[in-house]
């Protein structure tokens, strides 16, 4: 296999102020200047780590926790929606698992579940939203127009926009909202009549043939701005058995745990992930996550603000 060094995007640091500016030096983007990600997808894949060198040896796991939550460096966390808090309205239970007071600075992200009867109508105002199909199935109301969905479904809901949930009869609806910028939950006593029907199409759902490849690993674009979110971006991917390279993002992100099981890796902690947990992972935080189950670890991810899933910085 040919050297992959000239094709990893290393860090090359300049400050401005109390800015730390991170400028990829892969020198493989496809748009130069500026990195657009096709260093990660290569034949081979985006670099490997080995989870059982003498440095990572010495990482400890992270055992304790506050509340739901694992607390890794900086303002990382892994945090179990099995664990979380929820607070009940109606048919609908509810729970906060990212928001300012647990360490975000963009983005806002709920559980919700809801069974039986419709869900009351919410608002979280005017900001985008991206909801996730955590599970079952049902129909979510936007502002008056009813869509069905299926686990593992992407929804975006335009600002200013009310959605409702209705779960399948005999189903618990499982639905993963997320708002950026951050935004608190308005009820209202009734929908409102202000679809933007210039945006018509909200659903995605997942399609193999729309997977793109990086080496073993792959991921699939739900929701971005092609059906008009301008500031989150939602992907579903697939990490086989390994580590990836400790790298940084500029933006925060959200990752929902699908299936599988792995560790979430840090500077100096690590946490064990399993299905139903989510990581939130702050800006410019280096990390590192791994596939521990033979069939891997699926996930969702969101990113905000951002468009670009694929660009990493490694130090």
């Amino acid at each position: 296999m040919p050297d992959a060094e000239p094709r990893l995007s290393r860090i090359l640091r300049a400050d401005f102020g109390d800015e730390e500016t991170l400028l990829c030096g892969c020198k493989q983007t496809r748009n130069g200047p500026f990195c657009d990600g096709a260093h990660t997808n290569l034949p081979e894949g985006s670099p490997l780590d080995d989870p059982l060198s003498a440095a990572n040896r010495d990482i400890p796991v992270v055992t304790q926790r506050d509340g739901a939550r694992a607390l890794l460096n900086g303002s990382c966390y892994v945090v179990s929606s099995e664990l979380a808090p929820m607070t009940t309205r109606g048919s609908l239970r509810y729970g906060y698992l990212v928001s300012a007071e647990l360490g975000s600075l963009y983005q806002t992200q709920l559980l919700m579940e809801v069974t039986g009867e419709a869900s009351p109508v919410v608002t979280l105002g005017s900001r985008d939203v991206i909801l996730f199909i955590g599970s079952g199935a049902g129909t979510v109301t936007i502002s008056g127009r009813d869509f069905e969905v299926n686990a593992t479904d992407g929804v975006f809901i335009r600002p200013s926009e009310a959605i409702q949930l209705t779960a399948a009869d005999g189903q618990i609806l499982k639905v993963f909202v997320l708002a950026c910028p951050l935004g608190e939950l308005g009820w209202l006593e009734q929908m409102p009549d202000n679809f933007e029907a210039s945006f018509g199409e909200r659903v995605v759902s997942v399609d193999p043939a729309q997977r793109t490849a990086m080496g073993p690993r792959y991921f699939q674009i739900l929701v971005d701005k092609r059906i008009g979110s301008k500031v989150i971006t939602q992907f579903i991917g697939h990490i086989p058995p390994s580590k990836a390279a400790p790298h940084r993002h500029l933006y925060e992100e959200a990752i929902i745990v699908l299936s599988g099981e792995g560790y979430m890796w840090t500077e100096d902690r690590k946490a064990r992930v399993t299905a139903g947990d989510v990581i939130f992972l702050p800006r410019k935080q280096l990390h590192s996550l791994e596939a521990t189950s033979a069939d891997g670890l699926d996930v969702v991810g969101v990113i905000c603000p951002g468009d670009n899933p694929s660009i990493n910085y490694y130090d």
